[in-house]
C-alpha cells in the first residue's frame, strides 16, 4: 500500500468517529444527489469512497429490495462508523481500494462518489477502474454537498486553477478515463458532475 493510501487512511481514520456529527445537515443533499442518477428498481450501484455511508440509505431506496448496493471505502474506521449508524443494513460494506475493485467488469449500473475525486492518487487510472466495473451506458455521479467555492472557503483557501473538479479539467479527465460528462453543477449548495460510461 503506497503512502497516498496511508495518508488518506490516517486522515479519515482519525475523523471517522465524529464525521457525521460534524456535518449533520448533509442528508437531504445526499438524497438529492442520488436522485439525479435516476436509478431503477433492481439496479446495482456502488458508493465509491462511501465513508460513513451517508448515501447508502438513499441508494437502497432508489434500487429497492431487488437492487444491490455496495459501499466501498479504504478506511476501516469509516466502515465501522457506517455500521454503528445502521447503514450496513442498506448495503454491503467493503474494505476496498477504488483503484482495484473486487468486482467483475460491467457489474454495476452506476457509481456514486461523494468527495472522492480530490483523494484519488491517480485520477485518470482510478476513474478508468470505476469505468471498468460499470456497464456501457451506466452512470457516474461525482458529488459533494457544497460547491467548490464554499468548500475552499470552509478551509480558508482559494479555488486552485488545477482543481480536478473544475469543468475544463474534469471533462477531458473523464473522457480519457472512459466517461462522457453529461451535466455539471457547481453552486454553493451542491457540486455534481454526472457522466455516462462509453460504449
Amino acid at each position: 500500500m503506497n503512502n497516498d493510501h496511508t495518508h488518506v487512511q490516517e486522515f479519515f481514520g482519525a475523523r471517522a468517529a465524529d464525521w457525521d456529527a460534524r456535518f449533520p445537515d448533509d442528508g437531504p443533499a445526499y438524497a438529492a444527489g442520488v436522485a439525479t442518477l435516476a436509478l431503477r428498481p433492481g439496479d446495482t450501484v456502488l458508493d465509491a469512497g462511501c465513508g460513513t455511508g451517508r448515501a447508502l440509505p438513499a441508494l437502497r431506496e432508489a434500487v429497492g429490495p431487488a437492487g444491490t448496493v455496495f459501499g466501498a471505502d479504504l478506511t476501516q474506521e469509516m466502515l465501522d462508523a457506517a455500521a454503528r449508524a445502521g447503514r450496513d443494513r442498506a448495503g454491503t460494506l467493503l474494505l476496498a481500494d477504488v483503484a482495484r475493485l473486487p468486482m467483475r467488469s460491467g457489474a454495476l449500473d452506476a457509481v456514486f462518489a461523494a468527495g472522492l475525486i480530490a483523494h484519488l492518487p491517480q485520477p485518470a487510472e482510478n476513474l478508468r477502474e470505476l469505468a471498468r466495473v460499470v456497464r456501457p451506458g451506466g452512470q457516474l455521479a461525482l458529488f459533494h454537498p457544497i460547491g467548490r467555492a464554499a468548500l475552499a472557503a470552509r478551509h480558508g483557501r482559494q479555488i486552485a486553477q488545477d482543481d480536478l473538479r473544475a469543468e475544463p479539467n474534469l471533462r477531458p479527465l473523464l473522457a480519457e478515463s472512459g466517461w462522457e460528462l453529461v451535466s455539471y453543477t457547481d453552486e454553493d449548495t451542491r457540486f455534481l458532475a454526472l457522466a455516462v460510461r462509453g460504449r
